[in-house]
């Protein structure tokens, strides 16, 4: 009985043989598919493994042929992934903050399994891992998909929120206090994980890292229904660009250093509209809002960026240098 399930198993070994052992540089001959088959305990003639390779092409795997020495030899052309693309995905999940290290290995090795065994080692990067900062949440998995079901299915959820002491230790915040929100948008913003939702206690639109979060629990209420202007304005926080920080938004102009287009372009992206003011600078003008990371990235560049306007952008900046020239000159 075993060895007749075997056989009716013959095409989905088969399958699973071109996937995980075969590619352009090492193609099987039908003789090395009937050895590797009678490993297995599964019997197959010549004239039958040919036939069971026409069945895998007609089913849509793109089976090509080659030659080894005068015999015939197959191997799996296009696969769901192609090895760029698979480069692509590694190192996304390699350096996503939000993952931990070990979540981070095991969707590495699930990806790795969609492609040939020969081309597998080459995915792996661990040295993305271990020099990008990582969270220790394990149960982020768990956290995003309690929000994804509360959002999907109309309900409010609940949860705790932690942060870290100066000693490096997590503490519940506000003595463990159950936040209250309704969720409506997941965003991945510089490598993190951020939930934005209407915060019941503060009465308003508001966002949490969801690595910070746990024991999230989907209740049964249904989500608060928002205002037209609490709808365009949690729209708008998924496009925040300076790191999910609460702040004004405003329209603010910026001049910049000619030498600092790059980093504009890569900050606001090539559809930023650029005016040029003299030979040595330009001007943009772009929505953000006023945090304190949006006044650090723009200090990094020294005197060779200014923001211009509003009024309030331009105090705000003289009070956060002085205020740390009044620090470094105690």
């Amino acid at each position: 009985m075993a060895s007749q399930a075997k056989q009716k198993q013959k095409l989905l070994f088969m399958k699973n043989l071109f996937e995980r052992k075969s590619d352009e540089d090492h193609p099987i001959t039908g003789v090395k598919i009937i050895d590797i088959l009678a490993e297995q305990n599964i019997k197959c003639e010549r004239k039958t493994v040919y036939d069971d390779i026409d069945t895998l092409k007609n089913s849509g795997m793109d089976l090509l042929t080659t030659k080894v020495g005068h015999s015939n030899a197959y191997y799996l052309g296009e696969r769901l992934f192609q090895e760029e693309e698979l480069y692509v995905l590694v190192d996304s999940v390699a350096s996503s903050r939000f993952l931990t290290i070990k979540k981070s290995n095991e969707l590495i090795e699930k990806l790795m399994t969609l492609t040939s065994e020969f081309k597998a080692p080459q995915l792996r990067r661990s040295f993305f891992i271990r020099n990008r900062s990582k969270t220790v949440n394990e149960q982020i998995y768990y956290c995003i998909n309690a929000i994804n079901q509360g959002i999907n299915e109309d309900r409010d959820i609940e949860f705790k929120y932690y942060e870290y002491t100066p000693e490096k230790k997590k503490q519940l915040r506000h003595g463990g206090e159950v936040y209250h929100v309704s969720p409506y948008y997941l965003v991945c913003n510089d490598n993190n994980y951020y939930l934005i939702c209407y915060n019941y206690k503060y009465e308003k639109i508001s966002y949490f890292r969801v690595d910070r979060m746990t024991k999230v629990e989907i209740t049964d209420r249904k989500r608060r229904v928002l205002s037209d202007a609490e709808e365009a304005y949690a729209k708008e926080q998924r496009y925040a660009v300076f790191d999910m920080y609460p702040g004004e938004a405003v329209t603010a102009e910026i001049r910049f250093d000619n030498s600092l287009i790059n980093a504009v372009i890569d900050k606001f992206t090539e559809r930023v509209v650029i005016e040029p003011l003299d030979g040595n600078s330009f001007k943009v003008t772009v929505d953000v809002q006023l945090s304190p990371t949006f006044y650090g990235w723009l200090f990094t560049f020294g005197d060779k960026a200014q923001v211009l306007s509003p009024a309030k952008a331009v105090e705000q900046a003289k009070d956060m240098v002085n205020g740390i020239k009044k620090m470094y000159d105690k």
